[in-house]
């Protein structure tokens, strides 16, 4: 993965407002980057081709890293960590990045200084434990932040990661995510080369109680509609009563219509 942000060209006089600004605190962490079809390069060939759902979802956001690769270790009851430069495990209570309290303090107006952001803790909650990504998020007016694991790449099997929506538009504080760890006894590595959490703006108005109210349910199938059946031949049915069915349907109608749109319309 490069560590190099590549903007983004607008297409309309609009789309030249960053819909999200990332705004660097630790110049040690690294740059956030576009999410990819590919999931960072771990999904199977015949998906990446043909499934479109995957793909779409692998790449909607952008990717956020450790600020540095560190470590914790969980007995049960207390978590130690370490990282790279550390002389050894050290208990975790609440933590700064390393040297990173006078680079705030040298460069922040004077009311801010001792206000530097701690890098990793542990809750008083067992086995969770708190980590900054060293970044600030703000979203344009009415767009909030999802703070999600990162779509369809593998899990790691001895943490789970907490997800959470952020009204970044209104609250302009450090980009955090809360882990729980699942595994007691064995180190528990964080990587910086490799992406810890997935980001991606959304509109509020997709959140909020009245557009999540607005929904149907239709019981039974006796209530579908003549054009409901329409639509289920089309899709279900046509496909598998061709002689020669093409594959990847889906993933190119989707594309040709992204492309209509004015959107990007990769191939694959």
């Amino acid at each position: 993965m490069s560590d190099q942000a590549t903007p983004a060209v607008p297409a309309t006089a609009e789309a030249k407002v960053p819909r999200i600004v990332f705004h660097r605190f630790i110049p040690q962490a690294r740059l956030p980057q576009r999410a990819d079809r590919s999931a960072a390069g771990s999904l199977p060939t015949r998906a990446f081709r043909y499934c479109e759902p995957v793909v779409t979802a692998s790449a909607f956001g952008y990717y956020v890293f450790p600020p540095i690769t560190f470590s914790v270790l969980w007995d049960g009851n207390e978590v130690t960590w370490t990282y790279e430069g550390a002389d050894g495990w050290l208990p975790l209570k609440v933590a700064q990045f390393p040297n990173f309290a006078g680079f705030f303090d040298a460069r922040v107006p004077e009311e801010i200084r001792g206000f530097s952001p701690p890098f990793v803790g542990a809750l008083q909650e067992p086995g969770l434990v708190q980590m900054w990504s060293g970044l600030i998020v703000r979203t344009a007016p009415g767009w909030s932040t999802l703070v999600r694991p990162c779509a369809n790449l593998p899990r790691h099997g001895a943490y789970e990661m907490f997800e959470g929506v952020i009204e970044t538009d209104r609250w302009f504080g450090p980009l955090i995510t809360n882990v729980r760890l699942t595994r007691t006894g064995v180190p528990i590595e964080f990587r910086a080369d490799f992406p810890v959490m997935q980001v991606q703006p959304l509109p509020r108005e997709a959140l909020d109680e009245q557009g999540q109210n607005n929904y149907e349910i239709v019981p039974t199938i006796e209530q579908l509609r003549p054009e409901d059946w329409d639509d289920f031949y089309d899709t279900v049915v046509r496909p598998n009563v061709m002689e020669k069915r093409p594959r990847g349907q889906y993933a190119a109608a989707a594309r040709k219509r992204r492309k209509g749109e004015g959107g990007d319309a990769p191939e694959g």
